[in-house]
């Protein structure tokens, strides 16, 4: 799945029914689907940031820093993995000794 891409000399971002919205139109609600995307998909993808090939000034800046904290959120994916079962396992390990007592 492709969440990010460069088309039409700008930046666009994948909504939930597949078709690409302009970058700098991105919500608060979009992020965190990406977030969520970026983390729980097996195969996701993001054009590389290039900015000769987005002209738009707002869409350069945007572009970038959504695109960096995606791939670094997806190359430390494991890790998020990891530390969310400990956490998980810490309250249900509370949660099974206090109902047992």
């Amino acid at each position: 799945m492709k969440l990010l891409k460069i088309e039409n000399s700008g930046g666009h971002f994948c909504l939930e029914s597949g078709d690409y919205n302009p970058i700098d139109k991105i919500s608060k609600d979009d992020l965190l689907r990406l977030v969520n995307a970026t983390l729980s998909e097996e195969s996701v993808e993001f054009d590389a940031y290039d900015e000769n090939l987005i002209k738009n000034h707002a869409h350069q800046v945007i572009y970038k820093s959504i695109v960096r904290k995606l791939q670094s959120l997806r190359e430390r994916r494991q890790e998020f993995v990891d530390e969310s079962a400990r956490l998980f396992l810490e309250d249900y390990e509370k949660y099974r000794t206090s109902t047992e007592g």
